[in-house]
């Protein structure tokens, strides 16, 4: 065997697992399932956020990998084009997104759920949620007390 060909082989083998452990980590975290609904067809709005990062169901962090952006209608979410297999950009309106606090340890964080009949869990730092809320104006959903 060449060394050409092998060389092939192994980039084709790394693009190839990238691309099927993208697949997966989509289903796993919910983003699969919110793009049967919210794909996003449009163009992102001014007030968006890069490498930012948020954890989904599981556990499944998104670290330095999204955009996250929001405006009067809604949330919006797009991943680094480098991951982008299996996950297309969304856009969630605010009225299908529930909001609570919490902190762990020491870090302030906001819980979004996204949709009322899917409930997928976002959560981010509390800084990136005050640029939201900024951009969402009075469409900002009514924030949920845990407990209350």
């Amino acid at each position: 065997m060449s060394p050409t060909y092998v060389a092939f082989l192994i980039a084709a083998a790394t693009v190839g697992f990238t691309v099927l452990l993208a697949v997966v980590i989509a289903h796993l975290s919910g983003w699969a399932s919110l793009a049967e609904r919210y794909r996003c067809l449009e163009p992102f709005p001014e007030s968006s956020w890069k490498l930012q990062s948020g954890q989904f169901r599981w556990y499944l962090n998104y670290n330095n990998c999204l955009t996250v952006g929001a405006d009067p209608r809604g949330l919006f979410l797009w991943i680094f084009p480098l991951f982008r297999a299996a996950h297309p950009p969304l856009f969630i309106p605010w009225n299908e997104i529930s909001i609570s606090r919490q902190k762990v340890l020491w870090v302030k964080q906001v819980r979004f759920c996204l949709g009322h009949e899917l409930q997928i869990p976002f959560t981010i730092r509390e800084g990136l949620a005050q640029k939201l809320r900024s951009a969402a104006g009075s469409s900002w959903p009514v924030e949920v007390v845990p407990g209350g």
